[in-house]
């Protein structure tokens, strides 16, 4: 590591991932952008990951590594642990268990000295794998045409909010992001370190909201999914709660997103709810829809259903055409 203050900050937070963590660490030292200082973090895990850090102290990137004794019970306030104790000018929130391109650093670093100084957020293209680190056939992210003929492209972060981010996370893995560590801590409201599934998705939009969001088209994350975890998230419903959340945090930061294209957003909510297959859990997650949205769930379900067939017409808002309307304030990186 250069002895000088470090550009980047490389934060790994990790719980029960320990035979995950060479492999991980490893494509980060693999790096070829070097100016970066690495911190391991653990939340108190019971598997032997203390062990596995440990090992790595005598390194010259390794600044720090902490190991709680009580484990914080939210993987964002580890996050929020890191950013306190960085050193870099930029974050890169490595998650333990998830894999990268030794170019990812370099590739990122490049883009934002293309946007001189307005960059809040860089983010590339990622592929999920499995825990065997296998490609799985998923799309993480769905390029258009016209995106995949450019490498990167920088929006002005608060339209990126409001005509991309308001529908849905487009930000899907931390691990393939750097972000600027003052945006980070400029954040006043803790909301998103209470969350357990969209914390993230409302921590991009709280960045993006001071700078520009730099969209890569290359792949260049390793986006580890585990099943029991995803499923966990959709069976209950509380992965649906909490994006209601966001999207009303979203409406009341940003008050022209109006009242139609607000419907659509709440009606496709309401048809991810009829699609939950355990009925005591759906009626619960209905009570709870319409208890924070004070509006009707079958309304506004049969309204986004229309919305989708009548998306021809050009008054009809949907989500494809906000994002053309995002492009208009983006500029092509190269």
């Amino acid at each position: 590591m250069n002895k000088s203050i470090p550009i980047v900050s490389v934060i790994v937070p990790n719980y029960n991932y320990a035979k995950f963590l060479d492999q991980r660490i490893a494509s980060i030292l693999n790096q070829t952008y070097t100016n970066y200082e690495l911190i391991l973090l653990d939340d108190a895990s019971t598997d032997n990951s203390a062990e596995v850090l440990k090992k790595y102290q005598d390194n010259p990137h390794v600044s720090q590594i902490i190991i709680n004794e009580h484990n914080s019970g939210s993987p964002f306030k580890q996050w929020m642990k890191g950013i306190s104790l960085a050193k870099g000018e930029w974050i890169w929130i490595a998650e333990a268990d998830d894999l990268c391109e030794p170019t990812f650093l370099e590739t990122c670093m490049r883009y934002i000295e293309m946007d001189k100084g307005n960059t809040s957020i860089c983010n590339v293209g990622s592929v999920y794998i499995d825990s065997k680190g296998k490609n799985i056939n998923r799309a993480v992210q769905t390029w258009e045409k016209n995106e995949k003929q450019v490498s990167a492209i920088s929006f002005d972060g608060k339209k990126f909010a409001e005509f991309i981010l308001y529908w849905s996370n487009k930000v899907p893995n931390a691990s393939g992001v750097v972000f600027r560590k003052e945006y980070a801590l400029r954040i006043q409201d803790p909301t998103w370190t209470t969350m357990r599934y969209c914390g993230d998705w409302l921590f991009w939009f709280e960045m993006v909201l001071q700078g520009n969001a730099i969209q890569v088209y290359k792949i260049l994350n390793y986006f580890r999914i585990h099943n029991s975890q995803t499923s966990k998230g959709i069976s209950s419903g509380q992965n649906i709660v909490e994006s209601l959340k966001v999207a009303l945090y979203i409406r009341k930061k940003i008050p022209s997103i109006g009242y139609d294209k607000s419907r659509q957003k709440y009606g496709r909510e309401a048809r991810i709810i009829r699609h939950l297959k355990d009925k005591a859990i759906q009626n619960k997650i209905k009570k709870e829809y319409q208890q924070m949205l004070h509006s009707s769930f079958l309304k506004n379900y049969l309204y986004y259903k229309l919305h989708r067939h009548l998306r021809f017409l050009p008054m009809i808002s949907s989500e494809e055409k906000e994002k053309k309307k995002a492009l208009k304030y983006s500029r092509i990186l190269e």
